[in-house]
């Protein structure tokens, strides 16, 4: 999986692209953290080219949630292809997390 980031303004727009399942949800983990570590706390994550989200992925989002809980700060999901979408409404994650058809919906939304 690769990642990209971008700060635009106070949101941080994460961008993920290819799978996101047990080899790779680490990295995710340990971005975000690095990220909330440095004080960030309003994040956009784009799906658009997101392949692939297994358990272990699923699971990496829900620390990612649970800590932006613990922060309060606001996290939006933009831009989820069908087959993704499908895996977060049969999962219950579709109702844990605010989901965006664009970026800028989410951005506006957690502004």
């Amino acid at each position: 999986m690769n990642m990209t980031e971008q700060i635009v303004g106070s949101t941080v727009l994460l961008g993920l692209n290819g799978r996101l399942d047990a080899n790779t949800s680490a990295g995710l983990e340990s971005a975000f953290m690095k990220l909330v570590e440095q004080g960030h706390g309003k994040f956009v994550f784009n799906l658009q080219g997101l392949e692939y989200v297994s358990s272990a992925g699923l699971r990496s989002l829900l620390v990612a949630a649970k800590m932006i809980k613990v922060i309060q700060g606001k996290l939006a999901l933009a831009h989820m292809n069908d087959h993704v979408k499908d895996v977060f409404e049969m999962s219950g994650f579709s109702t844990i997390f605010s989901i965006y058809e664009t970026e800028d919906e989410a951005v506006q939304a957690i502004a």
